[in-house]
């Protein structure tokens, strides 16, 4: 199922990359990479645990190597410092399926409860982003418990 999604969201990067060329603003990579930032940087206390999980989930969600995903990061926070507003990322996201969608926010999920602490301000940003992403407040809430169930499994 993950391959499938992975497949679906392939699909959608190189038809927005194919449609608009060369792409003005984000990218959809860059998008999904900047939310996680935000969820990271939105307690003012960046844990490396924040930053492992952060980089593992856009490799995963993304099917990139390491390299091109601290590449990824590194652009993605420089563009956080000077976001205005979530629905930058999320303006370019609800093209994806609802799985995409849900599977991102699990992500963001994932590196919030990194450091074993779910900050409000990083739920706040990751509320938001359902919202603005029309992610179901059900399949919210299950990729937060999804996220802290296989934590505790660990």
């Amino acid at each position: 199922m993950l391959k499938q999604l992975l497949n679906k969201l392939e699909s959608a990067l190189n038809a927005d990359i194919g449609q608009s060329g060369q792409q003005a603003g984000l990218s959809l990579h860059q998008a999904m990479a900047g939310l996680l930032s935000e969820v990271a940087m939105a307690d003012h206390d960046i844990d490396e645990r924040e930053k492992a999980t952060k980089r593992d989930r856009i490799c995963q969600l993304l099917s990139l190597d390491t390299a091109q995903a601290e590449q990824l990061l590194d652009d993605a926070r420089q563009h956080s410092e000077h976001a205005t507003s979530l629905y930058e990322y999320t303006d370019k996201l609800r093209d994806l399926d609802p799985q995409a969608r849900i599977a991102l926010i699990e992500a963001m999920w994932s590196v919030a409860y990194a450091d074993e602490n779910i900050d409000p301000l990083e739920e706040a940003v990751i509320r938001k982003t359902a919202e603005l992403l029309y992610v179901d407040h059900a399949e919210f809430i299950r990729a937060k418990l999804n996220v802290i169930e296989n934590d505790d499994e660990s």
